[in-house]
């Protein structure tokens, strides 16, 4: 699997002159974007995901490779994350824990400064610099506040700046929900994109709003055809537009980069997009003329690089590869690597206090095999894992094989009296079918399947998406070896 190229290579690989949407499959939300000269670099929300804050880079905005974690210290959710490049040093500032932080490098590739807070009760940062040099943050209220020259604190009060755009009354959408602030300058204009309608709820509640001023701090004029972009109705392939920032290419071309949920797969999350804008003669923005999001799209100039991102893990390396994430923690002890696989020591007494180890499919439908042997009275798993109050999946311990059936886990084959099994998910749409095998060939399929489609926001909130998870449960350890992803 490779990032922007997605689903079976997204048919291959995105070509020299073509691609589809979406260009990160999965759950990829709340996009950042800047171009560095040729490269461009993209971070997304990183959640109670740890390490958070992946960092991917691209020469033509569709083939994508992994860079490094932003983000190791637990602070809680991360939300909506802003990427900037100034004076020469790397920024992202984002909310978590009901305030705000940055971290900082002087190189993208890292290392990676631990996270400053910032002390503002705000959401959705977003960095901008007036023409004297002077930096600021924006936020979802509508209000910037000053930041000091080095950018690692708040200075003064957030200043009130920006209304919005007014939804008509008889549109369905989930709330007015002003987010996501982006700031660039063109020309003598500042350019405000935002967010409005909720980023999830009904299928057309997201959209993009577009505004400028001659001064970063407004007035404000807002666009004469907003929204820029919106899901008009739930028969489209792409839901919930919204949550954009637009870049100029190496070709002096404009592009927007923003989520979307996809239809009939809401518990894949907010997957990223990519199409193209034009300006008009009276200096606004829109969407190019005669392209729709589930179009095949001429692609932006530049080099098509190659992905070095793929779910299949062999864990024989001797660090955690970028696709793996811990849920609710980064502990760097848990995990321990050696050519025998990765040994995971047990956490809690049940799956929901357990922190599994999680990687994001890109697919509608596929298989996830694991190698897995526990020592002491540990259990281990293979599961889908929406967050600790919903996951499903199969586990065992030395004594049984447990089905996980939204949450409520039992004995499915009883007295398998095994230390060392294959674990299967087989996902078919919406339908999961869980097996087991003795030595990784002639699978047994359990009795009990699942059907996994409420696993998602609209349910069950929390912005999260259905992830696949290797669990360690109880005192002592799990080591999982030869995990294998692959698409039907």
């Amino acid at each position: 699997m490779s990032l922007a190229i997605n689903a079976q290579q997204q048919k291959s690989q995105q070509n020299a002159e073509m691609y589809k949407n979406p260009i990160f499959a999965g759950d990829y939300p709340d996009p950042s974007i800047i171009r560095d000269g040729e490269d461009y670099y993209i971070v997304h929300s990183s959640f109670n995901y740890y390490p958070g804050l992946l960092i991917w880079t691209s020469k033509d905005l569709v083939n994508w490779k992994s860079v490094t974690h932003a983000l190791h210290k637990n602070i809680g959710s991360v939300w909506a994350p802003d990427l900037v490049k100034y004076n020469n040093k790397f920024y992202i500032y984002f909310p978590a824990n009901n305030t705000n932080y940055v971290v900082w490098a002087d190189n993208i590739n890292g290392p990676w400064s631990d996270p400053i807070e910032l002390k503002i009760d705000a959401i959705d940062p977003g960095h901008f610099v007036d023409e004297k040099g002077n930096r600021f943050l924006y936020f979802s209220n509508g209000g910037y506040l000053p930041l000091s020259k080095d950018g690692l604190s708040a200075i003064g009060d957030i200043k009130h700046s920006y209304d919005g755009w007014k939804i008509p009354r008889d549109w369905t959408i989930e709330c007015f929900c002003l987010e996501g602030p982006k700031m660039i300058k063109k020309g003598e204009y500042y350019y405000l994109t935002v967010a409005e309608g909720g980023t999830s709820g009904p299928a057309t509640s997201h959209m993009v709003i577009s505004a400028r001023s001659k001064s970063p701090f407004g007035p404000w004029e807002n666009a004469p055809n907003n929204p820029i972009i919106r899901t008009k109705n739930s028969s489209e392939k792409w839901w919930s537009k919204g949550h954009a920032s637009i870049i100029d290419d190496v070709k002096g071309n404009w592009w927007m980069i923003f989520h979307g949920y996809e239809n009939g797969h809401y518990n894949m999350g907010r997957q990223t997009l990519l199409q193209p804008i034009e300006w008009t003669t009276d200096g606004w923005f829109k969407m190019k003329e005669g392209i729709k999001t589930d179009d095949e799209i001429k692609k932006p100039a530049g080099q098509s690089i190659k992905s070095n991102f793929n779910l299949s893990d062999t864990f024989t390396g001797t660090v955690l590869n970028k696709q793996w994430q811990f849920y609710d923690e980064y502990d760097s002890q848990r995990a321990t690597f050696s050519s025998n696989g990765i040994k995971i020591k047990g956490k809690g007494k049940s799956i929901a206090e357990s922190s599994p180890l999680l990687c994001t499919p890109s697919d509608h439908s596929y298989t996830a095999d694991v190698e897995i042997e526990i020592e002491g009275d540990a259990s281990a798993g293979l599961v889908l894992f929406y967050d600790a109050k919903a996951y499903t999946g199969i586990a065992f311990d030395k004594e049984n094989i447990m089905a996980i059936l939204r949450v409520w886990q039992f004995p499915t084959e009883k007295e398998v009296n095994k230390r060392h099994l294959f674990l299967r998910l087989e996902k078919k749409q919406q339908v999961v079918n869980m097996f087991y095998s003795f030595y990784g060939k002639d699978w047994l399929k359990i009795e009990n399947s699942a059907e996994v489609s409420s696993f998602n926001h609209n349910v069950l909130s929390g912005f999260m998406s259905l992830k696949i998870g290797l669990l360690a449960v109880g005192e002592g350890s799990v080591i999982f070896k030869n995990f294998v992803y692959k698409t039907e």
